[in-house]
């Protein structure tokens, strides 16, 4: 959910309420406590929060991190939940992403992007699906990976960049995805 700049948040009785004017900064973002229960993601000014998922988006997740790691060259490394910093002062938090090899700070440099991997939840399918996708691919994120939970078997597709959109690559079947790039990997998604 996207939450105006005057929104006032109240993060537990052990961490103070705070009120804030305006749009909010990256850095005012980065500064907030850490709240192990939900993503803040910026984009524009405006804060998107969302819970931390279902046990069941967790486990697809697993199931993609584990797979890309032990596929993964080894001049890039895989990583959950990093925050990938945009032009404009936008901050995205994918599931997992893979990116160049050798990164330890706070806020990875979009550039070093080299795929987004996003399992879709009933807080953020419309963000994923719109927003995000967008937002990749005007950032120039090479793949864009969206898992999809519903229904009883699980689905993922993968997008890789055309210009500044993307087309569809690959596409799961029987809850497997094989994929050849951005290199060989199979995925294989728990129902």
């Amino acid at each position: 959910m996207a939450l105006p700049a005057d929104y006032e948040h109240d993060v537990g009785h052990s961490a103070p309420s705070f009120h804030h004017e305006g749009p909010w900064t990256l850095d005012e973002v980065l500064a907030l406590p850490e709240d192990l229960s939900q993503r803040i993601e910026l984009v524009d000014g405006t804060l998107l929060v969302s819970p931390l998922g279902t046990g069941r988006h967790q486990k697809l997740v697993g199931d993609c991190y584990a797979a890309l790691r032990a596929a993964c060259p080894p001049d890039h490394e895989v990583m959950p939940g990093l925050n990938v910093g945009l032009s404009g002062g936008r901050m995205l938090i994918p599931d997992v992403t893979v990116n160049r090899a050798g990164f330890r700070g706070l806020l990875l440099p979009v550039q070093d992007l080299l795929l987004a991997v996003e399992v879709l939840s009933p807080s953020t399918r419309l963000q994923d699906l719109t927003l995000k996708r967008t937002l990749y691919g005007e950032a120039g994120v090479p793949f864009y990976l969206v898992v999809d939970p519903r229904g009883g078997e699980p689905a993922a597709t993968l997008f890789e960049l055309d210009g500044v959109e993307y087309r569809e690559s690959a596409r799961s079947t029987g809850g497997v995805l094989k994929l050849e790039q951005p290199f060989p990997v199979t995925i294989e998604l728990s129902p």
